[in-house]
Formats: C-alpha cells, structure tokens, sequence
C-alpha cells in the first residue's frame, strides 16, 4: 500500500453537482493534476460528509477550518458511514488508473467504446465508470438516475451495475445482449437472477472490491492483473497490489498485515478462485455457533419463491442472537413459509444456520451504493 505523508499539499474539492460533463471534467482534471483533488458528493446528501471530512472548499467556495490532502490523493471517496462518521477514502490517480486499465484489459473493452454511468460517482463503482471512459478516450454517457428503458436505448457498449437495477431490467424481459458487458457489483447477486440475465443475452462479470480497492479488483472470483488476493486464519480477504488507497482522510488506521489490506470480509479460496461468504461484522452468533449472515442469505437467494432477502441477527435471551431472514415474496399472494426455507436450507447449511424467524416486507431498504441497509433492517425486526 503507498505510504502518504499527512502533510497536505493538495487542495480538496467538495464537488456538489450530479452527475454530468462538468463532475466528468472535475475527476478529469483532478486525474492529470490540472484541478484540486475532488470529494465528489450527491446534492442533498453532503453534509455529513462535508461536516466530517473537512475540504479546502465546497464548489469553490473556501470552507473554514478545511483543509488539502497529500499531493499524490487526487479523489476522496466517503464512505457510506453506516457504522459511523464517513472516513474518506483516498485514493490516487495512479490507483485508480490501475484499477480502470486493469478492468479494460481484463474486459476486453477498446478505446472508442463508450461507457454508461447510471451509478452516483459519489461511489467508487460510479466513479471508475468515469475513469475507464477517461482511458478509452470516450464522454461517458451519464444518466442522472436509473431508467431501464433509458439505459437499454443508451447505445453504450459497456455498463456497471448493482443486483436491483439488473432485476429491474431482467422484469422487461429486455435482450441485454445490446451490452458488450454488464459490470455487476456492490451487493452479491442472488443466482437466479444471473441465469435470467444471462438467459436474455448478457454477458456478466461479477465483481469484488471496495473503495479502498478502487472499486472492483476480482472480476468472476479471479483478481485483475497485478493485484494479489489471499485468506488469512482469521478468515478475513486481504488485497495487494497497485490498486490499493493511499490511506483513510479521518486519520484512521488502516488495518494491514505487512503489504496487504485486510478487509472486513470473510472468504475462502479454491482454485485460485475468491468465494465471499459476507461481512466479518455480519457474524450472527446463536447458540454458540458462529453463521456468516451473507453466506444464509446467498442460499435463501436460491429459493424459487424467493426474489429478494436480507439476513441479520435479533438479540434473543435464550440463544444470544437468532438468525432472522427478511424476504421479499416472488409472489406476494404466494409467500414462502418459514418451514419451506429452513427445508430448503437443510441440505445446504448446518441446521444452526437456517432461519429461525422470518419477516416478509416488499422491498429491501437500501444504501445509495444499492446493498442492503443492515442497519436499518437490525432496527426494525
């Protein structure tokens, strides 16, 4: 991971726009050293970010008591701050041209191809949408918000994407064969709606990464070139490479183990191949068996009856916490029961594993960046 020095060198920008040519020009000129660093940040969502990460301005506006970054940082991710205050990632533009070029190679995709951004840049997967427009000398095409039928008639030959925007393509029944590639991350995807995509003509790339990764890094469970994935005994993913962020703007610790960033995800490798099982921090302890809820939840996702579902853990006195599935029905006139999942979870997880409750809602509440609002959910059950 490079070594920054605190010593800020660089002004940061705060840019409050949506997306657009002039957010394009802002990363452009922030990539080659011709502008400030950029904080780039959705209108009427910034002030937590601007309150806790301090910029040297806000559209140009000096702020007081803000302040630059290091002079190799040229954008600042804030993270989504569900367990907190937003950190800041940052990340330099030799990183993030790794990360794009290394997606482009990996990809296949050629200078000229046109890429569509339908993911705020205010993350890092709508971010690098912009940056591999930059590396294939194209103009994004930049939609503001998602609009199936607008992104199917956008012309462009690639396109990232979170599972609930694929879903509500795959709900056109639209030939998705009119993308080269459908970038799929943020979120893990439930299988079946991989085989439905799929079966209406797209070729998916899963992806895997953060935004201390400059956004995606394993590509179909395979790391992009140059970049390194290994488990460690703790269970936890670790990642090398020149992908890497060049360390926290709230003055965090990174959390390392020599060269390598160790993630707050739990995974396993088989053949070279990175599986993801969830989050460290989504452990559900019940009964003194330790369930990794994104493992549950990837296994619910499989149920025919099945088209969305969290799974989080209730405080309980008797077991310390009990696995609760949140499902949104295929058919709302023909719910799964709690009997039919655990059933279906008998010959695919320890018994300890299934669901001991489950809650039917008709939708998921959901971050910006499209994943689960755990958080949210862990307040309502």
């Amino acid at each position: 991971m490079p070594s920054t020095s605190s010593h800020p060198d660089r002004p940061l920008r705060a840019v409050v726009m949506p997306p657009g040519p002039e957010l394009f020009a802002a990363v452009r000129d922030a990539l080659s050293g011709d502008g400030p660093a950029v904080l780039p940040l959705a209108p009427g969502q910034e002030a937590a970010a601007i309150a806790a990460l301090r910029p040297s301005d806000v559209n140009g506006r000096p702020l007081e008591g803000g302040s630059g970054v290091p002079a190799d940082v040229a954008v600042v991710i804030a993270t989504s701050g569900s367990t907190g205050a937003p950190k800041g990632v940052m990340l330099s533009a030799a990183a993030l041209r790794a990360s794009a070029a290394a997606s482009l190679r990996r990809l296949g995709a050629a200078r000229g191809e046109r890429w569509l951004c339908c993911l705020p840049p205010s993350h890092v997967s709508g971010l690098q949408v912009l940056v591999r427009a930059l590396l294939t000398g194209t103009e994004p095409i930049v939609h503001e918000r998602f609009d199936p039928e607008r992104v199917l008639a956008s012309g462009a030959g690639h396109v990232s994407l979170v599972p609930t925007q694929l879903h509500r393509l795959v709900e056109l029944r639209a030939d998705l064969s009119v993308f080269a590639t459908i970038l799929l991350g943020g979120a893990a995807a439930r299988p079946r709606l991989l085989e439905e995509a799929r079966d209406l003509g797209a070729r998916l790339v899963t992806t895997y990464g953060m935004s201390e990764t400059s956004g995606g890094c394993v590509y179909d469970g395979r790391p992009l070139d140059h970049v390194d994935v290994k488990v460690g005994d703790d269970g936890r993913i670790r990642v090398a490479g020149p992908v890497l962020f060049s360390g926290y703007r709230s003055g965090e610790p990174v959390p390392r183990d020599g060269d390598w960033f160790v993630t707050s995800d739990l995974g396993e490798l088989s053949g070279g191949r990175l599986r993801v099982l969830g989050r460290a921090d989504d452990v559900i302890n019940t009964g003194g068996e330790k369930v990794v809820a994104g493992a549950v939840a990837t296994v619910l996702g499989g149920h025919p009856e099945v088209a969305d579902v969290a799974v989080v853990g209730r405080d309980d006195p008797e077991w310390g916490e009990v696995v609760v599935a949140v499902v949104v029905p295929a058919d709302p006139s023909r719910p799964p029961t709690l009997t039919q999942l655990r059933a279906y979870c008998a010959d695919r997880l320890p018994s300890y594993a299934a669901p001991r409750e489950l809650r039917l809602t008709p939708g998921l509440p959901l971050l910006p960046n499209g994943k689960p609002d755990l958080v949210r959910l862990r307040s309502q059950i």
